[in-house]
């Protein structure tokens, strides 16, 4: 076992106290994470979406010491540290070869966290006052910066394993599809004003001002699409076939050679088995899909005869508690991240603004991966649409009540 995910008992963090003890917990499970891989796997770049392990913990350590002493506090920027660890100064596919040796980058890591600790539990005068410590947000601003770095820590390992060969037995079955005559396990969400949003100190600028919004009503599968379902949809011939895809959809998937979910790994016989943080994992017929593109998701749904929910859908159904298996895998919505009415960016600019491009599709719930205090109903994921390793899947939605669906 190379890493533990999030334990159970895990619970979003209420108070300066509990947001210390997670922060203080990412630090430790970064470290612990860290201590597992060589010198070589912390350096290299095992996926062109992803940086290399050490980049992550280095820039998460650069973050807590840019907004505690530089912006808070007097300390001089460090232009060398910034043009390594900031994502705009610092090209992908440059990262690997610029980052420091593994017991010098610890020994600094390690250094900065213990100051970030202290500071926040003992707050000196100067940074007590500042705004940004009013109700504690800076300390929950970083404690959730450090917790979505460390999902994607768990993505970093997760393709270290597809790097490694496929062994381990997978689960029997052909993925044959057959049909429910009375149709998918669906709620209604009722027509109506829904309130979206969020105003509390842990929401980011895009979850922010809280409002209401006018639905339609729609249908909304209860349970997320299963691997059971995946296999249906390969087996009908769902990669092939073009009118489930849409023109840019089709495109990348000839130009990619898409043929079954990213962290899918054939083995004999059309078996498949499932790359994780921990190594391969058997592919459960029962659990959500994962490893698939916004295009996959969209033709997925066309050939259910569904559509992906708008975000907002989505976000109603699970603050009524409609929704099951929420937060096991992120969920593909129909829409791309814009600002709400009245949006602000805070505490910078480039948390939200660049991504209000219209080619950023909202997901939502969280998955496997995702710490506690990021599972909440307005929390808004956004990737690129051909994006594919961040634990992604899908649940269907309806305009009318779903009287057929191809579904296992």
């Amino acid at each position: 076992m190379r890493f533990p995910l999030y334990p159970s008992e895990a619970v979003a963090p209420r108070d300066r106290a509990d947001a210390l003890q997670a922060l203080a917990s990412h630090h430790g499970r970064a470290r612990a994470l860290a201590e597992t891989l060589t010198e070589a796997q912390l350096r290299r770049q095992y996926h062109p979406e992803l940086s290399p392990v050490g980049w992550h913990l280095g820039h998460c350590a650069l973050m807590e010491h840019h907004w505690v002493e530089e912006r808070v506090g007097e300390a001089a920027p460090d232009s060398a540290l910034h043009a390594l660890y900031f994502p705009e100064l610092s090209p992908k596919d440059e990262r690997a070869t610029r980052l420091p040796a593994r017991d010098a980058l610890m020994a600094w890591t390690t250094g900065v966290h213990e100051r970030t600790l202290s500071r926040f539990a003992d707050p000196p005068g100067w940074l007590n006052a500042h705004p940004l410590m009013a109700d504690d947000y800076l300390l929950h601003f970083l404690e959730q910066h450090f917790a979505q770095h460390h999902e994607t820590l768990l993505y970093c390992l997760t393709a270290i394993t597809a790097s490694e060969p496929a062994s381990a037995p997978g689960p029997d079955g052909d993925g044959t599809p057959y049909s429910a005559p009375t149709g998918p396990d669906a709620i209604h969400l009722a027509p109506g004003r829904y309130r979206v949003g969020a105003d509390h100190v842990r929401a980011y600028d895009n979850e922010r001002p809280s409002h209401t919004v006018q639905l339609e009503g729609a249908w909304l599968a209860r349970r997320p699409v299963t691997n059971a379902q995946w296999l249906a949809f390969m087996a009908a011939g769902g990669y092939g076939d073009d009118t489930c895809w849409s023109n840019e959809g089709a495109a990348w998937r000839e130009r990619n050679r898409v043929t079954y979910p990213w962290n899918w790994h054939p083995l004999e016989g059309g078996r498949f088995i499932s790359s994780g943080p921990l190594g391969y994992e058997p592919l459960q017929p029962d659990a959500p899909v994962s490893g698939i593109s916004h295009y996959e998701a969209e033709a997925f749904a066309r050939w259910a005869g569904a559509r992906l929910p708008h975000e907002f859908e989505w976000e109603a159904a699970d603050r009524q508690g409609l929704l099951t298996d929420t937060g096991r895998v992120w969920e593909w919505c129909s829409n791309p991240l814009a600002p709400y009415p009245g949006f602000r960016p805070f505490p910078y600019d480039g948390y939200s603004m660049p991504w209000f491009d219209g080619e950023h599709p909202v997901l939502r719930g969280g998955c496997r991966f995702t710490h506690p205090g990021i599972k909440r109903s307005s929390f808004r994921n956004f990737f690129q649409r051909h994006v594919r390793h961040q634990q992604a899947g899908l649940r269907l939605a309806w305009d009318t009540p779903p009287s057929e669906v191809k579904t296992p």
